[in-house]
């Protein structure tokens, strides 16, 4: 069988798995399988059912995947391996992007679109990826919402742990109370005025020029059909893809 995940990065997902009770089989060979097959899912973004047979059953795949997601596996996995890589947050940055969601995410229970992340825009049936990420480009925190929901809204949350940093975010996010928390944090707002701004701040254009960063970022994640394109009914196991993801960027 092809390995699409080198040995190394391997190694760091499979060190932290097995520090963890009740996450992984005793055979390594057999978790590497499946983490492998998640990876096929997330890269191909196919269905479950079309998954090759030399990854084992489908639905047995499938239902530990949603078992990983219901634990928080996934968010842990991802949490572990950010905090080894030490994150540089001396700056960070603040954007959304937004995914078009597939007929079939629809419909897992009856008026529960909005608390599934899953609205109507103008780019029709989407969720809205709001994102944090490092000096570097690399993810920290991850906000999901109907594609309809301003960028700004959730910015706050993003931001709630940082301290001591440059925030970088575009015109969009330019607010008086965002700038005053940013503030009240420690932190430098790198915001550029919005045009109808009456009395003009002053920003770091320099650093501001950063800022491109998390734009390839977005790009990073959507190279994964599986966040391209939303097909998950459930906020949460939509989330776990993106946290997979994640991951590997991480490890590269």
């Amino acid at each position: 069988m092809h390995y699409h995940i080198c040995e190394q990065d391997w190694k760091a997902i499979y060190t932290v798995l097995k520090t963890s009770s009740r996450l992984y089989t005793r055979s390594e060979t057999k978790l590497r399988i499946f983490i492998e097959a998640i990876w096929y899912i997330t890269r191909s973004g196919c269905q479950w059912r079309l998954l090759p047979s030399d990854y084992g059953k489908w639905r047995s795949i499938h239902k530990r995947f949603k078992q990983w997601s219901d634990r928080g596996i996934w968010e842990r996995l991802f949490d572990a391996i950010k905090q080894e890589q030490a994150p540089d947050t001396e700056h960070v940055m603040i954007d959304a992007t937004i995914v078009r969601a597939h007929a079939c995410s629809a419909g897992y229970r009856k008026n529960s679109q909005a608390e599934e992340c899953l609205g109507r825009s103008k780019g029709g049936f989407t969720t809205k990826i709001n994102a944090l990420i490092d000096g570097l480009g690399y993810p920290l925190k991850f906000i999901l919402a109907p594609g309809q929901r301003n960028d700004i809204v959730y910015a706050e949350a993003l931001i709630q742990d940082v301290t001591h940093a440059k925030v970088l975010a575009d015109k969009g996010y330019d607010s008086n109370h965002l700038i005053e928390v940013i503030q009240d944090q420690d932190c430098v707002a790198v915001i550029p005025s919005r045009r109808n701004r009456r009395h003009e701040r002053d920003h770091d254009r320099h650093i501001y020029k950063e800022r491109h960063l998390i734009e390839c970022f977005f790009g990073k994640i959507k190279h994964f059909r599986r966040i391209c394109s939303r097909f998950d009914k459930t906020a949460k196991a939509f989330m776990s893809f993106l946290h997979f993801v994640s991951v590997l960027i991480w490890l590269r």
